[in-house]
């Protein structure tokens, strides 16, 4: 065998190699492509939360300023509370930041109704709606009884957007004595919702 046809042997052996792995490559890249496949789907998936709103029609005036009272003196009015949420609810009235001065709020007589009909100026129209759905007691109890969410007064439940009316009289008792004379007496009025 001669020098020539010896070398152009080992330089065949060698270029066999990489022809060998290209064309192993084209047959293995040819059958990943032969497979059969499917799929299936679902479409894309979506989360959102409801809503839970509620409003009043006080344009943030305090329903009572009431001064110079003498026992006797006596007033009402109305609040149209709104509920404006997705969600049905539970919503509940309470008293806040109660205070006194002589023990006046123990005099100060309160009835709470809730109904249906009148405005923040107007109570004219006004029906209690059916069942327990009144207080009547002292200021001083009522802001000591509800006084959050959990021991809240009312019954009012809407499933969707709905008003509720709420009318509030005031009386100062005839039993009131002269030590509560010049003395003052406030609460705030919360009304609270809360998804059910």
């Amino acid at each position: 065998m001669s020098e020539t046809s010896g070398r152009f042997g080992t330089r065949a052996k060698w270029a066999a190699v990489p022809v060998g792995m290209i064309v192993s490559a084209a047959l293995i890249w040819q059958a990943s492509y032969s497979a059969f496949t499917a799929t299936t789907s679902n479409p894309t998936n979506n989360w959102s939360t409801g809503t839970v709103v509620l409003s009043d029609d006080d344009i943030g005036v305090a329903m009572f300023n009431a001064t110079l009272l003498k026992p006797g003196s006596t007033a009402s009015k109305c609040i149209v509370v709104t509920y404006s949420g997705t969600l049905a609810s539970t919503v509940k009235l309470y008293g806040t930041g109660l205070t006194t001065t002589n023990g006046l709020s123990s005099y100060v007589d309160v009835v709470v109704e809730q109904g249906t009909g009148g405005t923040f100026a107007n109570c004219t129209g006004f029906v209690v709606d059916a069942g327990p759905v009144s207080y009547s007691g002292t200021l001083n109890a009522f802001g000591t009884t509800y006084t959050n969410f959990a021991n809240g007064f009312g019954t009012y439940a809407p499933s969707g957007a709905s008003t509720k009316v709420y009318r509030i009289t005031y009386t100062l008792s005839a039993a009131a004595p002269n030590t509560t004379m010049g003395s003052t007496a406030s609460i705030g009025l919360t009304w609270e919702a809360q998804n059910s």
